[in-house]
């Protein structure tokens, strides 16, 4: 999917109507892979450019707090220079100002389409520890399943900390290691086993098994949730 630049809305000959027209066929793109239930990376992307907009508009000094993966110093220095430029110029903060509202209407509207869908798959999700989890569950495997299928899909996992300002927060990487077809003697607990005696960098890992009746596309929309999903869980059974 082609993206939208970071300042588009800025960018070239600042017109209303071309500004409209850009933006809308960029949505109708997004809501196209959402209306196929694939929410990422699209979803993480929107929500991007609309929080992009929101802090032109509100001259943020300060734009690296908000974007520190996506922006790098000279877009940030971009963004500050195109508002140096144009806050003398009335028209054409006017015709900007029109650009960037009605923007924030309709990237809103694509952001609550996603939503929707992330909110219903987020409830569908179930979480349950497979045995006996150890004190340190900040590295293990999660074995994912979907529908009917009786595969699973088993991933590494190692949780990680990071600070922003007063906060602190968890982020997730995942490898992909291997499907298993679950059985009557293959079960998450004989899956951990084989884990446990093929994978001896983990002797005594923290398992989850994250269960879903749905069918949704696992990369775009099922794996993601249920990532975020098991660092919610994770941090909950330690609060």
């Amino acid at each position: 999917m082609k993206s939208l630049s970071e300042t588009w809305f800025a960018e070239g000959y600042i017109d209303f109507e071309l500004k409209k027209y850009t933006l809308l066929a960029y949505l109708q793109e997004v809501n196209h892979y959402f209306n196929e239930n694939k929410l990422y990376p699209q979803l993480a992307d929107v929500i991007f450019h609309y929080n992009n907009i929101i802090a032109f508009r509100e001259n943020k000094k300060f734009l690296k707090e908000h974007f520190p993966k996506k922006l790098n110093g000279i877009q940030l220095q971009k963004l500050q220079m195109l508002y140096e430029q144009m806050i003398d110029d009335d028209e054409l903060m006017k015709e900007l100002e029109d650009i960037i509202n009605f923007s924030e209407d309709k990237i809103k509207s694509t952001i609550n389409n996603g939503t929707e869908i992330y909110e219903f798959v987020e409830e569908k999700i179930n979480i349950t520890p497979v045995g006996i989890i150890p004190l340190d569950v900040q590295e293990g495997y999660f074995l994912l399943s979907e529908g009917k299928n009786k595969t699973t899909r088993v991933y590494q996992y190692r949780l990680s900390f990071f600070e922003r300002h007063d906060e602190k927060f968890r982020s997730i990487k995942t490898l992909f290691i291997d499907i298993w077809h679950r059985s009557i003697t293959t079960t998450y607990e004989q899956i951990k086993t084989e884990l446990i005696r093929k994978r001896t960098e983990l002797p005594n890992p923290a398992v989850y098994s994250i269960e879903t009746g749905l069918s949704f596309p696992v990369d775009e929309t099922l794996l993601p949730i249920a990532k975020r999903s098991l660092v919610k869980y994770i941090s909950a059974q330690a609060a």
